[in-house]
Parts: structure tokens; C-alpha cells; sequence
């Protein structure tokens, strides 16, 4: 069971709030450190055995995180009353996410061939190794239209994940294990992010055809 800091007492926050406004990073570290317990406090709700802790708990890290750059102070309350909504809104658009996930089109679904004539799904190209994935997209010429579709990615999350993983814009195609140690998230949150962008460039490549 990890352990968390203890919260905040409410002139403890004000100060690292003051001291993050005027420019100090590390101020910014205690005010999320110390949080992280209203993080855990708030996934439990939404744990369960089809899904990874770890994975909730980096989600409403974000939430938390987004709360502490934009929390004005000046308007009254709390950053813990504060954080805890937005905690709690990063952890629903998830769950909006995973319905809308289940009623996208299948990722077995053909979306081409191969050279010999083989039915091929965006499956086959997240199973597959990196150098028999940069083939295909070679022969199906999906690389020339790649980086211009994945520029069209909403999400940024997504559009990272998506060219650390093929080596788009002159990098080398990492895994997912690699794309996850640089991010510092899991390996299972990056291959969701993953499978739902792909879902999103099949759409976009179908509109193309």
C-alpha cells in the first residue's frame, strides 16, 4: 500500500500557492505531493477489477495538476475543494471515454490488404513488431499520410504517443514500455491512449479512401 503526505494545513497552502504564483517550481511539487492522498481518496470510487489502479491514479493526477495551474485564489475556497472537482472531472471524462470506445468501430474491422491480398486491421498493426509495423504502413503508402493525420489528433496526449511509438517526425519507433518510462505512466494507460488514437486516424483514413 503506498503512503501519501499529509494534506496541507490552509496557511501552509496559501503559502506554496504564493511562492508557485511567483515563479517557484518546487512550491508547485509540494502543493500536488500533498494531494495526492484526495487523489487516492477520489479514485476508490472508481476502482474496480476491470480497471488498473495505477492507470486511475495518473489520471486524477492530471485533474489535480490541471487544478493547481489554474486555481485562483483570489476567489475564494480552497485548492483542496477546488482540486477534488477537477479530480473528479478528469476521472468522468474517462469513464465517457470507455462508452464512447465501446460503441467505435472494432479494431478487428479490415481497414486494407497486405501485398498478398490479406485482410489486415489497426489489431494487426498494434500487435505486431515495429519493423514488420513500419513495413506495412510503407506498403500500404500509410506513412506519407501518417504524420499529416496525426497532426490532426485533438489530443495531445495522443498525438505524442502516437509519433514516440511509430518514430514519426525523424525519431525511432519506441514500445510501449519505453513510451511509458518517458511519460511516467503506466505501460496499460499508454497502450488506451494508444488503441483510441488508432481508432481515431481508421476513422480518419476511411473519410480519405
Amino acid at each position: 500500500m503506498r503512503s501519501f503526505k499529509k494534506p496541507l494545513k490552509a496557511e501552509e497552502e496559501r503559502k506554496y500557492l504564493k511562492m508557485y504564483r511567483d515563479g517557484d517550481e518546487t512550491a508547485k511539487e509540494k502543493l500536488i505531493e500533498h494531494n495526492l492522498r484526495l487523489v487516492a481518496h477520489i479514485v476508490k470510487k472508481y476502482n474496480s477489477q476491470d480497471r488498473d489502479l495505477d492507470d486511475l491514479i495518473s489520471i486524477g493526477t492530471i485533474g489535480l495538476i490541471k487544478a493547481v495551474n489554474t486555481f485562483d485564489e483570489k476567489k475564494g475556497g480552497r485548492l483542496v475543494t477546488y482540486a477534488a472537482r477537477c479530480i473528479e472531472n478528469e476521472l468522468l471524462m474517462m469513464l465517457r471515454q470507455e462508452k464512447k470506445l465501446l460503441r467505435e468501430v472494432s479494431l478487428y474491422e479490415p481497414i486494407g490488404t497486405d501485398q498478398e491480398g490479406n485482410h489486415i486491421s489497426f489489431m494487426d498493426i498494434i500487435c505486431t513488431d515495429e519493423e514488420t509495423l513500419i513495413e506495412q504502413f510503407i506498403h500500404r503508402h500509410y506513412l506519407c499520410h501518417l504524420s499529416e493525420m496525426v497532426e490532426q489528433l485533438s489530443d495531445d496526449r495522443e498525438k505524442e504517443i502516437i509519433i514516440k511509438r511509430y518514430g514519426l517526425q525523424g525519431g525511432e519507433p519506441l514500445t510501449q514500455k519505453e513510451v511509458a518510462a518517458e511519460l511516467g505512466i503506466s505501460r496499460s494507460y499508454v497502450s488506451r491512449i494508444e488503441k483510441r488514437a488508432l481508432e481515431k486516424l481508421k476513422v480518419c483514413y476511411e473519410e480519405r479512401m
